[in-house]
């Protein structure tokens, strides 16, 4: 079976306070619903300040869905002991990512092991750097320092999680709770570049290409042999599409495709020429975009048809109406998936 993904970044460019707050509402109601259904992960994400809404706080957004995600207390717990999956609460967040240098390393690590003791070890964290100077000027930190800013982070997290005291610029401190998972929460190094790469390799840690780049896991794993360290490559697959399901893909794409359109073209105006992305599209119109691929609208069973090692899909893509976001994944859970 695929590992299955739902992604919710919550953007909505026409929003009023009160309809984005029914999206979030509603983005908790799928996330139980594809609790109850068996996917595997909730992914989000973070970009701050933009024109659209786009999730500025995973963190506060996966607590959210862990609450909401509970599901039957004594299956909770058997499935804790090592027991299996437990039917009605069992379902990751996955955050993918954060922008690294952002985040005061102490209070990321407290926030990290909270979440990670709620959840009963269930939250999944990519660290990236980012590749929006905006972002890096709004929140005051400087852009050339990126590199430096993220070492320190995950050498900091690892050191805090340990629950042992250790020398933090230059003053003694301790970090408190120590989280659920042994040795610690999943942590995963982003990114598309050998520095990234060599960055996850020797601290141990794995590594998440953001797109298909077989060259740079091979680099990666020739550091792990360097360094002595042990990881794993988790790589998007050469062609992995956002998923939208439909029983009548020509009309979803006449009624709703200026939504998936909206989001291709401001995750692409984001990106330099250097950057490398899984879902980075050249689509100038609805057209385009529908023959690019990168976003499909596909019947259940279509979906049920792929291959491939993960199946996304992104119910409320670029404001998407919730009434439509809630049919996609109905078909998704209860037809493609069945």
């Amino acid at each position: 079976m695929p590992f299955t993904v739902v992604r919710m970044n919550l953007v909505d460019p026409d929003a009023t306070a009160q309809s984005l707050s029914a999206r979030y509402q509603a983005a908790l109601e799928m996330a139980a619903y594809a609790d109850d259904h068996g996917i595997d992960t909730i992914q989000t994400e973070e970009h701050h300040g933009t024109d659209n809404n786009w999730l500025p706080s995973p963190f506060a957004f996966a607590g959210a869905v862990f609450g909401a995600t509970q599901g039957d207390s004594a299956a909770r717990s058997a499935s804790m002991r090592g027991a299996g999956r437990a039917s009605g609460g069992r379902i990751a967040v996955t955050v993918s990512a954060i922008i690294g240098p952002l985040y005061d390393p102490l209070r990321l690590a407290e926030d990290i092991a909270v979440l990670d003791l709620m959840s009963g070890g269930r939250l999944v964290t990519v660290a990236g750097i980012g590749y929006r100077p905006a972002e890096y000027e709004q929140q005051g930190v400087e852009w050339g320092r990126r590199g430096r800013l993220q070492d320190e982070l995950l050498e900091t997290l690892l050191k805090a999680w340990s629950g042992e005291e250790f020398t933090y610029r230059g003053r003694r401190v301790r970090v408190t709770p120590r989280p659920f998972t042994e040795p610690h929460p999943m942590l995963l190094v982003g990114g598309s570049s050998r520095a990234a790469a060599n960055r996850a390799a020797r601290l141990g840690l794995p590594f998440f290409p953001s797109a298909h780049l077989p060259e740079l896991e091979a680099y990666y794993n020739d550091r792990l042999a360097e360094y002595g360290t042990e990881g794993f490559c988790m790589m998007p697959a050469a062609r992995t599409p956002l998923l939208h399901l439909s029983e009548d893909p020509d009309r979803t794409w006449a009624e709703y495709g200026e939504h998936f359109l909206h989001e291709a073209r401001m995750y692409a105006s984001w990106q330099s020429k250097d950057i490398r992305s899984a879902v980075k599209s050249a689509a100038a119109s609805v057209a385009e975009l529908r023959a690019e691929g990168v976003y499909r609208v596909v019947t259940p069973q279509e979906c049920a048809a792929l291959e491939g090692d993960s199946l996304v899909l992104h119910p409320l893509c670029g404001g998407m109406p919730v009434e439509e976001g809630w049919r996609s994944l109905r078909l998704f859970c209860e037809q493609a998936q069945a």
